[in-house]
């Protein structure tokens, strides 16, 4: 078994074990794998051992990835009711958006997770490609105030929905956060529940969102203990930044 294929296989019991004690299943729990800065090949290894998602912060690296993996024999196939299939990669940017890189996001992204404002919402919508699936959709929260930190600020996020729903392009799924990290259990969980929380407000207010993504190598079991439906894992998986 490869590093990676045993480092995967660790993450996914951590996931599994506190699902389990957070009373869920761990099924609920999607894991996408963060694969910035590190090359096609390690990609190609994640996905051979049961790994489909992955995440990238760099838009232009992302892209080169796709179109990389694309070209290459990737083998690990599904059943279907069809016979066995391949199981297609699934690509999530989950990095600042410029202005200036919507368009290549949105014509090459399955997903993104850091929406923060309307113009970025709509030029995203505007830059999707007819003849592709919908992009599906996070937005960004700062949950932990910090003023250095992307994400929208939780009052505003109920405004940001509306105009998200309403743009012809878009699927909007959920909330995503990146809290402050802190040695203080407590304080990261609060950062997590608040997350929890804006959703159920703005399930009452009548947007319904299936998708909390929260949690990272570091602190995945307090996110899923707090609802997270979606962690981020990078260093737990390919080693450390830089590393193979």
């Amino acid at each position: 078994m490869t590093t990676i294929a045993s480092r995967l296989q660790a993450v996914k019991a951590r996931i599994s074990v506190a699902a389990t004690a957070a009373g869920r299943a761990p099924g609920e729990i999607t894991l996408v794998a963060v694969s910035k800065t590190f090359p096609p090949q390690a990609v190609a290894e994640a996905y051979a051992a049961g790994q489909s998602a992955f995440g990238e912060n760099y838009a232009q690296e992302g892209i080169d990835k796709i179109v990389a993996l694309s070209r290459l024999p990737l083998e690990r196939h599904v059943a279907s009711p069809e016979g066995p299939r391949l199981r297609p990669l699934e690509w999530h940017y989950i990095g600042p958006i410029q202005s200036n890189k919507t368009r290549p996001i949105a014509e090459n992204f399955d997903w993104v997770h850091g929406i923060d404002r309307p113009k970025i919402a709509e030029r995203l919508s505007a830059s999707r490609p007819d003849n592709m699936p919908a992009l599906q959709v996070c937005i960004q929260v700062n949950v932990s105030g910090e003023a250095s930190k992307s994400g929208v600020a939780p009052d505003s996020v109920f405004d940001l929905a509306l105009t998200i729903k309403r743009l012809p392009h878009l699927r909007l799924r959920g909330l995503m956060a990146i809290p402050e990290p802190t040695p203080d259990a407590a304080l990261r969980h609060s950062h997590f529940r608040m997350l929890r929380e804006i959703q159920h407000d703005l399930l009452h207010r009548g947007v319904a969102l299936d998708t909390l993504s929260m949690g990272m190598s570091d602190d995945l079991e307090a996110a899923i203990a707090e609802g997270a439906t979606l962690v981020r894992v990078g260093r737990a998986i390919f080693g450390e930044r830089g590393a193979g």
